[in-house]
């Protein structure tokens, strides 16, 4: 027997927007306050950190809509995100990048 790959008709593609936002967000804050990663990531995380916040607040809008999307995992990656995104910006004004 045969499984079908399509997806289901209430799947939605806001769903991935949170955990996507969690791991970019992770991602931007291990990347601005690991001394060691900083200097080696600091572009990819200063990207990683608003592509984080951006998808965050996407998929917060659809959680909240009621289209799909986990709310918790939007709001956690949106924060670090931020944090990570705060971060980078915080040492490349400190360097006079």
């Amino acid at each position: 027997m045969s499984v079908p790959n399509t997806p289901a008709g209430s799947d939605s593609p806001a769903v991935a927007l949170g955990p996507t936002s969690l791991v970019l967000g992770a991602f931007s804050a291990l990347g601005a306050w690991v001394p060691p990663l900083a200097f080696l990531t600091l572009p990819l995380a200063t990207i990683a950190g608003a592509l984080a916040v951006t998808f965050g607040a996407a998929g917060i809008h659809c959680a909240r809509r009621g289209v799909g999307g986990r709310l918790w995992t939007a709001t956690a990656g949106t924060v670090l995100g931020a944090t990570g995104l705060t971060g980078t910006l915080t040492l490349l004004w400190a360097f006079g990048a």
